[in-house]
């Protein structure tokens, strides 16, 4: 009952993580007509930091040392920081779904990685999903998804975010196995926080002749697909494996396809329709493979 409970409210944390890290690449799309990359992430980190240190005091867990402190920033300095900084770039060049597209092919690298380095192996239905889900992102590719900006510039960044995802996830998962997923998540953010410090004079100059909406649309950022999508994410990651955790991303792209469509008017085309239906095929035929596949590594957290 209890392990049935636990891996419940790991399913709820994976899917909160994705709705919010799918709507982050339409909001940073938006805000990023009025701030410059590094602004936009050291002004999101530090909405996002003040957040997870809250969340930390209530907690009051001890922080990592050693081994686990080194895996904590390094993560927060690729994932938090490096990612964060070129995909903002990217999408100054890229329409939402492609970003969330070339992004996606993350869980890819974090699967055959983590397989290969981390003892995970390649389950059936592991292979089996990320084949669909992947097939189904190419044939989103094929089709676009109605931008009209995408360049190559854009495309590097984007398949670049796509590498320090992949390391970032790994890294964390790593430290997860010694270091809870609050302090991972807050400090990994503080470190990421501290490395984009000199962005922060010309963050103070655009935010002060920026709009509500671009103000309000960046504080997003930090509460939601920052704070709330990395504990989200953390927890989820310390109750089972990272290939499992990462297959679950790929359904983000098919929704910040349709969340662009919405709110940018980033039409979509019937075969990016097609192929964000296989991608969410795709996640649900690897969800199935905990009912087979090896125990979930005891839980470094409790609530």
């Amino acid at each position: 009952m209890r392990a049935t409970l636990a891996n419940n409210l790991a399913v709820v944390a994976a899917a909160i993580t994705v709705l919010l890290w799918a709507s982050a690449f339409v909001v940073i799309r938006f805000v990023g007509e009025t701030l410059s990359p590094g602004p936009m992430t050291v002004t999101r980190l530090a909405v996002g930091s003040v957040v997870l240190v809250v969340i930390a005091l209530r907690y009051r867990r001890p922080l990592p040392r050693g081994k686990g402190l080194v895996l904590v920033i390094g993560y927060g300095l690729v994932w938090f920081a490096g990612y964060t900084v070129l995909l903002n770039w990217a999408e100054q060049h890229l329409d939402a779904g492609t970003a969330a597209l070339l992004v996606n092919f993350a869980p890819i690298l974090v699967a055959v990685f983590a397989g290969l380095f981390l003892g995970e192996g390649f389950p059936r239905q592991l292979v089996i999903g990320i084949l669909v889900a992947f097939s189904g992102v190419l044939l989103i590719a094929l089709g676009g998804s109605g931008g009209s900006n995408n360049d190559k510039l854009g495309i590097i960044l984007g398949l670049i975010t796509a590498v320090l995802y992949a390391v970032g996830v790994l890294m964390q998962k790593v430290a997860l196995r010694t270091v809870d997923a609050v302090t991972a998540t807050w400090v990994g953010c503080l470190a990421g926080l501290l490395a984009t410090i000199p962005f922060a004079p010309q963050a103070v100059s655009e935010l002060s002749d920026a709009s509500a909406g671009a103000i309000a649309g960046v504080v997003f950022l930090g509460v939601g697909p920052t704070a709330i999508a990395f504990l989200t994410w953390a927890y989820a990651l310390s109750r089972t494996d990272a290939g499992k955790m990462a297959a679950t991303t790929l359904a983000v792209p098919a929704i910040a396809i349709v969340l662009s469509w919405i709110f940018l008017g980033e039409v979509p085309t019937l075969l990016g329709l097609v192929g964000g239906a296989m991608a969410l095929a795709g996640v649900a035929i690897s969800g199935r493979r905990s009912r087979v596949g090896p125990q979930s590594p005891e839980p470094v957290v409790t609530s």
